[in-house]
């Protein structure tokens, strides 16, 4: 199963500390640049940028090939529905 997860998901459940459950319930889960761009930017919290420096093996970070620059998302969210697009996901986390 391919999930692909937008920034809110990830950033509130490495902040709790229950990011590990994303590989207990998927394997896996792919996050598109975009969204480790922003879990990386220099305002966010101390751990989640220190989790994106060295994320665990169960996440893939991956580029999408096109996003709609028309629908009214941020970086993340629109590179999350492209990607999940692309890659058949069988969930979007947003």
């Amino acid at each position: 199963m391919i999930v692909v997860s937008d920034t809110s998901p990830l950033n509130y459940l490495i902040l709790t500390g229950y990011a590990h459950l994303l590989e207990a319930l998927y394997g896996r889960v792919v996050i598109p640049r975009a969204v480790w761009d922003e879990l990386h930017k220099p305002g966010a919290p101390t751990p989640v940028r220190e989790w994106v420096d060295s994320p665990p093996l169960w996440v893939e970070v991956r580029e999408a090939a096109a996003s709609d620059p028309t629908l009214n998302l941020d970086p993340g969210e629109g590179e999350a529905i492209a990607l999940a697009l692309e890659l058949g996901a069988a969930l979007v986390l947003l």
